[in-house]
């Protein structure tokens, strides 16, 4: 069990956190959640160690491991699959005594304890990982240097999670993800075996996930059963008896003032009327739930311009001479809501750069209206706010001509009034300042939005204010987001980008959250050429489909019945080596010469060949059973 007791942090003079107490069960899963500044990442970094408390103190079991992802990014020369591996610190240390322990009592003790741990499976429990947060089996082997900054971060949270922490401390992990890899998570915390302190602000991955909720507002942490959802209906019922509570105190505050008015001149009443006083001055006022201006969101409406906006027509796109995407189809106009889909690195930020010509088409056409202004947000905007300056400064250089109330107005729009118009941006959130560069893209009015991952850095409330005004601007909206929630509710076009191309996701987000989980390309019900059903198909055309049905089925057999083999001769490796682990003398001769750690490597691999067996035996039955059916 996780306790926090009367924790108080100040930072910069100010109080964070204020007397914040909270008892987590213990195994839990509990979202921490709470509006931009309101302290979450200090709270988590205190109970890392990794900033002291004021006063009060965190207590957990004796012996308990400690999780938790520094801001920086690894780098270097090692691998993801090395990085991943090394996190097991206990089984790196042990690996490298064995090698050079000498003391045969000492060595026993360091196997047993390899054996306990299950060190033999680390390579592909850790490549298991990688995979599920996107990475083939390629890109574990490619040196960190050559990945951005938040493929890295993809590792440093693999990492983490390998290491099986007994507190597994998780500050928005699915900022650097895409939806594939969020689905993959989520389903990897539903079974964490310890507990789980996670800050997020994406409503449906925190109710697939926890079982509680710790709401940090006004410095105090107060802690609920259930998902999002749940918090949401309590924290309304609690909503509604503070405002009871506060009508009932207020209806005493006016008696009491009342009293003490018509008493307190009069000698026989003025000791009571005195009393009443006392109980009116110690009377703790109850606080109101927060209306905070800055949740403010208010897109500028553009003048209308006649569709299309823009078309695309057998466009390629890419960079240099190599594209990325090709053969796309694509007409948006003024009122469309559309959703890229596709995993990182399929090409979606590519698109959106062609969509706002940043990028030109390498071959094929894009028409686009000669009138029409298109807002580009991305999170390296952000990044690229000048922390000296202050929004109005931001505003005035970009708004140039323009008058000082109408630079104040567009700031006015995102919550930017007074002081806050004039404060750093180095001292503004990360959230706020993502609603400073939606305010900047968004200042001339654009006829088209296109958002890259709009939603990084901002809270669940600040997320509903930013998809009311998407939902009540009058222009065409393109929007890239892991936020399933944001994309249910804005977005009525989906478009799939994989396979080097675009083309339109027939079906709802559940649709392809339920084609992702399948994995299963024949679920897709992307494309545009499901018309034919009724295409008359004559007797040739017949014998030429059965012809090529055959030959697939031919190949698809022969794949399965190869990874069939190899998985048979590996799993008798495999058990030949166990063999050798555990009764050296009976081992064959080529492994009673290796050495116990040379062994395990040696299983190690033999386990990561056979995944990959199964996997292509799996994908080669279940082709042949959809070519039979």
């Amino acid at each position: 069990m996780l306790n926090l007791t009367g924790i108080t942090v100040r930072l910069g003079g100010r109080t964070i956190i204020d007397d914040a107490t909270a008892k987590l069960p213990p195994r839990g899963r509990i979202g921490l959640i709470g509006r931009n500044g309101a302290g979450k990442s200090t709270l988590v970094r205190v109970i890392a160690g990794m900033l002291e408390a004021d006063t009060g103190e965190v207590t957990m079991p004796r012996g308990s491991r400690l999780g938790y992802i520094a801001q920086e990014a690894p780098g270097g020369d090692a691998t993801p699959f090395e990085t991943v591996l090394a996190a097991d610190t206990e089984r790196a240390a042990l690996m490298l005594e064995s090698e050079t322990c000498h003391d045969a009592h000492r060595l026993a003790e360091i196997h047993e304890r390899l054996i306990t741990i299950e060190a033999h499976s680390a390579p592909s429990r850790a490549a298991r990982i990688l995979v599920g947060l996107g990475f083939d089996e390629a890109a574990q082997h490619r040196p960190l240097e050559s990945f951005s900054g938040g493929w890295r971060m993809r590792v440093a949270l693999a990492a983490l999670l390998f290491s099986q922490p007994d507190l597994l401390l998780l500050d928005e992990p699915s900022n650097h993800l895409d939806l594939e890899a969020v689905l993959w998570l989520e389903d990897f915390l539903r079974s964490y075996p310890a507990t789980i302190l996670l800050v997020s602000h994406e409503r449906d991955f925190l109710n697939n996930v926890v079982d509680h909720i710790l709401h940090l507002s006004a410095g105090k942490l107060t802690l609920y059963p259930g998902g999002y959802d749940a918090f949401e209906r309590q924290r309304a019922e609690r909503q509604a008896q503070l405002a009871s509570a506060r009508e009932k105190q207020e209806a005493l505050r006016d008696r009491l003032r009342d009293y003490v008015a018509r008493n307190s001149a009069r000698a026989s009443t003025a000791k009571q009327a005195q009393s009443r006083a006392k109980a009116l001055a110690k009377l703790q006022p109850i606080a109101e739930m927060i209306d905070d201006p800055s949740l403010q969101f208010d897109f500028p409406d553009p003048e209308e311009l006649r569709p299309p906006l823009i078309t695309l027509d057998l466009a390629s796109v890419g960079y240099g001479d190599v594209p990325v995407l090709q053969r796309l189809n694509l007409r948006i106009d003024p009122d469309d809501r559309i959703a890229l889909l596709g995993r990182n690195g399929n090409g979606k930020t590519t698109l959106a750069r062609l969509l706002c010509a940043q990028l030109a088409p390498l071959d094929g056409s894009m028409t686009a209206s000669g009138k029409m202004r298109v807002g580009y947000f991305t999170q390296y905007q952000v990044e690229e706010l000048d922390r000296s300056e202050t929004p109005l400064q931001h505003m005035t250089v970009l708004m140039k001509g323009a008058s000082p109330a109408a630079v104040r107005a567009q700031l006015g729009r995102f919550g930017f009034s007074g002081p806050k118009a004039t404060t750093e941006v180095g001292k503004l959130s990360g959230g706020e300042r993502a609603r400073l560069a939606l305010a900047l893209i968004t200042r001339e009015a654009p006829h088209m939005l296109i958002l890259d991952e709009p939603t990084n850095h901002l809270d669940v409330d600040t997320r509903e204010a930013l998809i009311q005004a998407l939902n009540a601007y009058s222009g065409a909206v393109v929007i890239v987001s892991h936020d399933r929630h944001m994309l249910e509710t804005t977005a009525d076009r989906l478009v799939l980008v994989d396979g080097g191309t675009a083309r339109e996701f027939d079906g709802s987000i559940d649709d392809y959250i339920a084609f992702v989980l399948a994995k299963d390309p024949a679920q897709s019900r992307g494309g545009g050429e499901h018309d034919n059903d009724n295409r008359k198909i004559n007797k040739k055309d017949q014998r030429k489909a059965a012809a090529e049905t055959r030959e697939k089925g031919q190949a698809m057999r022969k794949r399965a019945n190869a990874a069939e083999a190899e998985l048979a001769q590996m799993t008798a490796q495999l058990k030949a080596v166990d063999q050798a682990m555990f009764d050296p003398k009976s081992a064959q001769a080529h492994l009673a010469k290796l050495t116990m750690t040379e062994l395990m490597k040696h299983r190690a691999e033999l386990e990561a060949r056979i995944a990959a067996a199964e996997v292509a035996w799996l994908e080669a039955s279940e082709a042949l059973e959809a070519l039979v059916a």
